[in-house]
């Protein structure tokens, strides 16, 4: 970026990335607050008044404050980066299995069922 920006090429790229960590926030917050909120069938969605989906908004909160406090504690973000995709691939496998038993039950998709190549190369 030097020969763009010159002497302040580093400020700049810290600028980029305190900002993409700022939007980036309330997006990883959201996804949390969607995915706890559905799954315990709550009423979710940022189009609701607040104190209609008082706990899908609390999420957001927790979230929010849980990733400002590990700012300040001992964890390295990158370990913490690298363990978590090792968990994630661990746990991939058995999930996409699981959805592919039950994409392949008429019972469960009716006729959305997943039959012939697409049933194979799942």
């Amino acid at each position: 970026m030097r020969p763009l920006a010159g002497p302040l090429a580093s400020t700049l790229f810290a600028l980029g990335i305190v900002g993409t960590g700022l939007l980036v926030v309330s997006v990883l917050a959201g996804s949390a607050a969607c995915a706890i909120g559905e799954a315990l069938r709550w009423p979710t969605g940022l189009t609701r008044k607040p104190m209609k989906a008082k706990a899908f908004n609390g999420t957001i909160m927790l979230a929010t404050v849980i990733g400002a406090v590990l700012n300040f504690t001992p964890i390295n973000p990158i370990k913490a980066l690298v363990w978590t995709a090792v968990i994630n691939g661990i746990v991939a496998v058995p999930v996409m299995g699981i959805m592919m038993y039950f994409a392949t039950r008429r019972d469960v998709l009716g006729q959305f069922v997943v039959t012939g190549v697409l049933k194979w190369l799942g």
